[in-house]
């Protein structure tokens, strides 16, 4: 990396950061929950939680899970919306001694199935709104111990009761299901889990910053997703890189006691749970939106009280930009407005800026760097269309399909280097070698330009991977899945240039019965494949295109359909 790039930071921005300062995320957990006990942490539906109400139910979740009897490093799925609950076990889980593997509550119970099988989870936190999709697949996965939980669980006494009986009985969004207790299976409600844990010591962290910290599933070549390992040592990084490079802007609030971040982007991807331990590295606060989607609901709680931080998606800035209650929002308090997980559109940008009066910061990562690699400094006033500058430790080079780095200006992929990219991937050992150059940079599949002051733009993609609305979708996946519908021969799914999401769907089929529907087609992939996954066209083709060796040519599908 030019060292331009270093000299463009923004005042106040340290070149380094220094994970070795924790032993690992409980102690990092331990001296904020020490320093912050009577700061609030956050707010949903109107109840807060405060820091010492986190480190309480945590220490008790933690202690609880210990008792069960799981080895040490044992991996516990979490399968949780934005609510309180989310925190409260993610802490829990890695203050026990646990690796923490985020699932996607919309899963299908195919794409759960393999998340639970291929990280080996002996555990799982869920939503009892999720509880029929388990039950579909628990049988056939190495889970033993389940913890319910339901959405009022750690409202609050009456109200509390009162959501859980609106969510079950009027908004009618809880199936029906029942968990086998087979096989030594058990399955416990979350108040139980915490009452039992109170009454409980919770044994020594015995966490190093090489343990595994989590496991961050994202897409795979194969078809199937892959597990990210994330070591303590790269989420303490990455929340220190975080903190450093978003001061300068947070300082402007005054004290970070009140400063308060949306959490509208879901904690399970990578992107809002760094902004999640931001927060509690800065004893600042978070208030939770369980439902983005619900945007009459989401504007009524921005109404509610200033916020400092919002983070979000393209999308998501175009869609409130575009709701009738938008400019009764006031944004006088707002500081950061971080874009991530796709490309930030200049036009959506421009927009957001003349409404706010705060510039769109555009940033770019990956779930195997812990979210963010680089940034825009968030002192710009202007939006630049590129993906910024590396944080603080971070390397980045541009190199060819040898990995000899490239001189500015000429494209070529972009690869990273530092404490916070991932260990390599879970039990895949040609994905981690095929992942890394042998000077130890990582392949990101991204093709970029660096320009001389250091910043870089991304120019292409080198994989076959499309973005939705932020979401990496793997065309592997989908063709492998879609191939399986009756009456069709073969597929191929590409991405297309959408407004709204960045890139949708579209997959060309090649059908075996001719009386085969696009919207048979349709069906199927609903039935197996998660929202963001779902194709939003279907073609059908009398043949595909492909190569003399019989490989589908993706990027000629692409340019028709662009065209």
């Amino acid at each position: 990396m030019q060292t331009s790039a270093r000299h463009n930071y923004p005042a106040g921005v340290p070149h380094e950061i220094h994970p070795e300062q924790y032993r690992s995320l409980p102690h990092m957990f331990d001296e904020a929950f020490g320093r912050y006990a009577h700061r609030p942490f956050s707010v949903c539906m109107e109840r807060w939680m405060s820091y010492g109400e986190l480190d309480t139910l945590s220490k008790a979740l933690g202690a609880w899970l210990q008792s069960c009897g799981l080895e040490p490093g044992a991996r516990v799925a979490i399968m949780l919306p934005n609510i309180p609950q989310f925190a409260v076990t993610m802490c829990g889980v890695l203050r026990a001694g646990y690796t923490c593997v985020n699932v996607n509550p919309l899963y299908t119970a195919r794409e759960l199935e393999h998340q639970l099988k291929d990280s080996g989870a002996t555990a799982i936190v869920i939503l009892e709104n999720f509880g029929a999709t388990l039950e579909k697949v628990i049988e056939r996965t190495p889970v033993k111990h389940v913890v319910v939980t339901a959405m009022g669980d750690l409202l609050g006494g009456l109200y509390g009761a009162w959501i859980t009986m609106a969510v079950r009985h009027l908004a009618k969004i809880v199936p029906a299901y029942k968990l086998p207790l087979s096989d030594g299976r058990t399955v416990t409600p979350f108040a139980q889990a915490i009452s039992e844990g109170r009454g409980r010591t919770l044994g020594p962290d015995r966490s190093t910053l090489d343990s595994i910290a989590f496991l961050q599933y994202t897409g795979g070549t194969t078809g199937l997703s892959k597990g990210a390992v994330l070591t303590h040592r790269n989420i303490v990084a990455a929340t220190l890189q975080a903190e450093a490079w978003f001061t300068p802007a947070l300082s402007r609030a005054g004290d970070l006691a009140k400063v308060n971040s949306i959490a509208a982007l879901p904690l399970y991807h990578i992107f809002a749970l760094t902004l999640c331990l931001l927060a509690i590295r800065q004893g600042s606060h978070m208030t939770l939106i369980p439902n983005p989607r619900d945007f009459n609901k989401f504007i009524a709680v921005l109404k509610k009280r200033p916020f400092h931080m919002l983070p979000a998606v393209n999308t998501l800035f175009n869609a409130l930009l575009m709701h009738p209650e938008f400019k009764s929002i006031d944004f006088s308090t707002l500081v950061v407005s971080q874009a991530g997980g796709m490309a930030a559109s200049e036009g959506t940008a421009r927009k957001w800026f003349e409404a706010t009066g705060c510039p769109m910061i555009e940033g770019w990562g990956m779930s195997e760097t812990c979210a963010i690699g680089t940034n825009n400094p968030v002192s710009n006033t202007e939006f630049t269309g590129t993906i910024g500058l590396p944080l603080p430790s971070i390397e980045i080079a541009i190199k060819d399909d040898d990995g000899n780095s490239l001189p500015t200006g000429q494209a070529g992929e972009l690869c990273i280097k530092g404490p916070n990219v991932m260990a390599g991937y879970y039990n895949q050992p040609a994905e981690t070698a095929a992942a890394f150059t042998a000077d130890g940079f990582m392949r990101t599949g991204d093709i970029a330009v660096m320009q001389e002051d250091g910043y870089s733009r991304i120019v292409d993609r080198k994989k076959d991977m499309i973005l939705v609305s932020g979401f990496n979708v793997f065309p592997n996946e989908l063709e492998n899945v879609i191939s399986l519908c009756p009456g069709v021969v073969e597929c191929a799914a590409v991405g297309v240039p959408d407004e709204k999401q960045g890139e949708s769907i579209k997959v060309f089929v090649v059908r075996r019965d001719p009386a085969l529907t696009e919207d048979a087609v349709l069906q199927y992939c609903h039935s197996q494949l998660t929202g963001y996954k779902r194709p939003k066209h279907i073609e059908f083709r009398e043949s595909l295109p492909k190569t003399n060796v019989g490989k589908i040519l993706r990027r000629e599908l692409r340019t028709s359909a662009s065209a």
